[in-house]
């Protein structure tokens, strides 16, 4: 078993679907020292719902806290900061479902913790030296989201809309907005990310030493 890290830095970026959470963490990931970071993916962390039939799992809310595996989660933390290698599930979010392979992600000393409910309390909130939350207009996440979930998930329009009426929204009023008031940083999630990423590299270079 490996020793507790003592300079390990933990990056939570959180805030609405489709306000750049994704296009911040890899971002910063590219400014930062090369093999300095790593990026650890809420979404990986989905419940599998391979024993649920297909048209059951279309009706699931995945918006919520409950829809993710947080003792997984936890046992992976808690396994990086001890210096230790884990093998984070990779989602089928066409099938809702866990594929076989899964992905290494070795510890470094600056860890992005990324996703809908990054700064969800009071784990991991509570463990995290600096929390980022994404905002961006409704309207903006909505259609962004469109976007994605038929281009890249294979969606259609209409589940796309209706999944957005009864699920996104609804949570996000209920569980993601208010993230906002544990944030260290707000960030504008639909202008140039260039000085903010800036500022968080700066908090992350001054805690660790890195060059």
């Amino acid at each position: 078993m490996g020793n507790m890290l003592e300079r390990q830095f933990w990056v939570g970026i959180g805030g609405p679907s489709c306000a750049g959470k994704s296009t911040l963490a890899r971002r910063l990931l590219e400014q930062l020292p090369e093999g300095s970071a790593r990026l650890l993916p809420l979404d990986a962390y989905y419940f599998d719902l391979s024993h649920v039939p297909f048209e059951e799992r279309s009706g699931v809310n995945f918006d919520v806290p409950d829809a993710l595996d947080w003792q997984l989660l936890k046992s992976h933390f808690d396994l990086l900061r001890r210096d230790e290698e884990v093998e984070i599930p990779v989602y089928d979010f066409a099938q809702h479902v866990r594929k076989a392979e899964t992905q290494r992600v070795c510890p470094c000393p600056v860890m992005i913790l990324e996703g809908l409910h990054a700064l969800h309390v009071p784990f991991p909130c509570d463990k995290l030296q600096l929390k980022v939350y994404v905002d961006a207009p409704d309207a903006v996440c909505f259609m962004r989201r469109c976007q994605r979930d038929i281009v890249e998930r294979g969606r259609t329009k209409e589940s796309v809309i209706r999944q957005y009426e009864t699920t996104v929204r609804p949570a996000a009023e209920v569980y993601v907005w208010s993230a906002k008031q544990r944030a260290d940083l707000i960030v504008d999630g639909t202008r140039d990310e260039a000085i903010v990423i800036e500022i968080i590299g700066e908090r992350i270079k001054d805690a660790l030493g890195l060059l």
